[in-house]
């Protein structure tokens, strides 16, 4: 059971035995100690005692002694008043004047924590977990590497993704690339693979990617480097940028993502730059995934007449497709695109697997509706039965059909649903489907939606893709 004397005891010790054992890194740290030691740049460790430090690889550095203060621990903990939590134990003590806060007594702090620390606690947290490794008063089998392959790596963490931006976009601009490429943390993922309904084949090939990313240096020392380019296809709303995103949450790895269109369509004259700037973004917060939006644009560029700009950075961007690799550079390139046809095999060969990403059969579809309204209280719930009627819908149509289910009733001030609410909300989505995609061509038919011009809204009504997953969920 944890308490605000817990929580600051395991500091202290924590700062402690890392300050002392120099064979520890930032992976030892937990995040929540790890983020507030970080400085994020090189430059700043010069400033601080070269031999006190510890880095990470390429970059920023974790500064030796670690300083517990009622601020520091404070940032970590979220515990108000750290000093009032432990000022009655025997064994602490703070200096008035700095504001730090010690262990007077290190053997009676450690008999101490050891009474009241779990398994689970000592192992998320590997400093400690080495400390305590075949300690006397251990009396549990407690295992080092396990706490430090728990451990959530320094790659995941928003600050050293940060302080590498900022590092690599000191330029003003520079910065202008940043609108062009998302950088998400693993943590800012709002959506795990156990969220998802895969294929059998897609659960597979996130199988093989993942055992590729952990044992990427076995594959480097038997020579096998053509592996981790991935191009998802398929409709939009089926998940392609989801299972991406999941991929990045599960195995702790930032994610890039950029859409092609944007990075070719915005400061035209240095599109091939900005391609350039993306990748190189990628290898320097490797490991990570980079994720790559509208992958058909490559094709529609290659084509067309368009500037002849254009045309550099589609080859810009096929070469540094090229030269970016898994095994080498620790970066996993996943490719998306909603329109397979329109590429062509200068595309296509640049990626070892493609995962295909088809609409949901009637199972498949039973099965995301459970997981969308795990939550949910629907009387007399069917989903089998939802599933049979909605032949043809994608992952994110369900969600839009759950969403105005939910909605209509909250009008009626209802929290419950009925089967009935499913039903209906159906029926209401396919109405305004059908509409959507209606040929408005004569002009006699703008009077049927205010303002006119359905037809220009929906493309013509040529294209049946659903607008409101244009850019796949």
């Amino acid at each position: 059971m944890s308490t605000p004397a817990l929580e600051v005891v395991e500091f202290l010790l924590t700062t402690r035995v890392y300050t002392d054992d120099r064979s520890l890194d930032e992976n030892d740290l937990p995040p929540s100690i790890r983020r507030v030691f970080w400085t994020g740049s090189d430059q700043d460790a010069a400033a601080s005692d070269e031999e006190s430090t510890t880095r990470s690889p390429g970059h920023g550095h974790i500064p030796r002694p670690l300083a517990a203060t009622n601020t520091t621990i404070r940032e970590a903990t979220e515990i108000d008043r750290p000093w009032n939590a432990v000022s009655d134990l025997m064994f602490t003590e703070r200096d008035d004047f700095t504001g730090t806060i010690s262990l007077t007594q290190l053997e009676l702090a450690e008999r101490w924590y050891l009474e009241r620390a779990d398994e689970e606690r000592l192992l998320a947290n590997p400093t400690l977990a080495k400390h305590f490794e075949g300690h006397e008063n251990v009396s549990f089998d407690l295992d080092y590497e396990e706490a430090r392959e728990r451990n959530q790596p320094i790659q995941a963490d928003r600050v050293w993704i940060d302080g590498l931006l900022r590092e690599y976009f000191a330029d003003e601009e520079d910065e202008e690339m940043l609108d062009l490429v998302e950088v998400r943390s693993p943590e800012e993922v709002d959506v795990t693979l156990d969220d998802l309904v895969l294929t059998e084949n897609q659960e597979s090939e996130i199988e093989k990617i993942a055992k590729a990313i952990e044992h990427r240096d076995y594959l480097a020392q038997i020579g096998l480097r053509e592996i981790g380019k991935l191009l998802f296809v398929g409709p939009p709303g089926t998940g392609k940028t989801s299972t991406a995103r999941a991929l990045a949450h599960d195995m702790d790895l930032p994610f890039v993502e950029v859409k092609l269109s944007m990075i070719t369509s915005q400061y035209l004259g240095e599109t091939a730059k900005n391609v350039d700037k993306t990748f190189e973004v990628a290898k320097r917060l490797s490991p990570c995934i980079l994720f790559i939006d509208e992958f058909d644009f490559v094709a529609k560029t290659r084509r067309s007449d368009e500037h002849a700009a254009l045309k550099r950075a589609v080859n810009t961007l096929l070469k540094s497709i090229d030269d970016v690799s898994l095994i080498q550079d620790d970066v996993l390139l996943i490719g998306a695109t909603n329109h397979p046809d329109q590429l062509d095999a200068a595309a296509w060969r640049r990626f070892d697997e493609i995962v295909n990403f088809p609409k949901p059969d009637t199972g498949m579809r039973a099965d995301i509706l459970r997981l969308i309204t795990h939550a949910m209280d629907i009387e007399s719930f069917d989903p089998d039965v939802i599933a049979d009627i909605t032949e043809g819908m994608t992952g994110s149509d369900l969600r839009m059909v759950m969403r105005e289910a939910v909605l209509e009733a909250l009008t009626e001030n209802r929290t419950t649903l009925t089967q009935d609410d499913l039903l209906e909300a159906v029926a209401d989505f396919e109405e305004r489907d059908n509409l959507k995609n209606m040929d408005m061509i004569d002009g006699d038919h703008d009077a049927l939606v205010a303002g006119g011009d359905l037809g220009a809204a929906s493309d013509g009504g040529h294209d049946h893709s659903h607008d409101h997953h244009d850019h796949d969920h």
